[in-house]
């Protein structure tokens, strides 16, 4: 299914810990060339503002729910990932969203009563401490380049975030969702479609509908070709189910159906 999970911390995060040069004056980050933290998720959440890169590699879909969020689908199935291996090496060229590369940092309210966010990172990631190695995070007491860099990125997705909820609110205001479901045939068992549901797309019957001046202001804002983009992606869903066939992540030969096992990040 695709719906937001029950938890206090948002997807890919153990635990947080607010970014300062009091206590972390001598920590480093480290980069990497892997996502480990990525290679057992099926769907990562998507920005608008990445739906034009991201239709070319994954489907697009929305979580169950009253509130959706879109979904770059990395599998059809919980756990499988086609895009990386089990240690989170990429297994192909292909866009990485933002969620993914924003990881171990995010922006997080640090009291409900201030809307003030501050940089936080996830100290069991490995990825920042006191290492000797990785690129310093603090200069005394004022942050590296590196770290303004940081800071700069993930304000950049909290207001990309923003707009992806004004997309979401758009498209709810007109009743545009709908429950999705695919099937898909395996060549070599032709009598045994297999079927996926659990998420939400967009319905095409209700967009002919729409008026034409809504259309035309969709258009000029750039949101109709969102929804273009989100419609487009959904011809991949065969694309990712024959990798997971050639990758052995294929769904068992008896299964018959399934759902899109997905999660969604807890509100920050």
């Amino acid at each position: 299914m695709a719906s937001a999970p029950q938890a206090s911390l948002p997807l890919f995060y153990q635990d947080l810990l607010p970014l300062n040069s009091r206590d972390h004056a001598a920590w480093r980050a480290r980069a990497t060339d892997r996502a480990p933290w990525a290679a057992k998720q099926n769907a990562i959440p998507l920005t608008v503002d990445e739906f034009i890169p991201a239709q070319r590699n994954f489907p697009i879909v929305f979580s169950s729910g009253e509130n959706p969020v879109p979904l770059a689908l990395f599998g059809l199935n919980d756990g499988v990932n086609v895009f990386f291996d089990d240690e989170g090496k990429a297994l192909e060229d292909f866009y990485v969203p933002a969620y993914i590369r924003r990881y171990p940092f995010l922006l997080a309210k640090l009291r409900t009563d201030s809307d003030d966010m501050s940089l936080c990172f996830d100290p069991k990631s490995g990825l920042v401490g006191e290492f000797e190695d990785g690129t310093p995070l603090f200069e005394g007491t004022e942050p590296t380049q590196n770290t303004k860099e940081l800071l700069e990125f993930c304000q950049r997705f909290e207001e990309a975030g923003a707009r992806t909820q004004q997309f979401v609110d758009e498209l709810k205001k007109h009743g545009l969702f709908m429950e999705g479901e695919v099937s898909i045939q395996r060549n070599s068992n032709p009598g045994q479609p297999f079927v996926y549901r659990g998420f939400q797309i967009v319905n095409q019957e209700k967009l002919r509908e729409l008026r034409g001046d809504q259309l035309r202001s969709w258009n000029q804002n750039g949101l109709l070709p969102l929804l273009f983009a989100h419609l487009y992606s959904l011809e991949l869903m065969s694309t990712i189910f024959g990798k997971q066939n050639q990758q052995g992540k294929g769904p068992s030969a008896t299964a018959t159906q399934g759902e899109v096992a997905t999660e969604v990040p807890a509100s920050e």
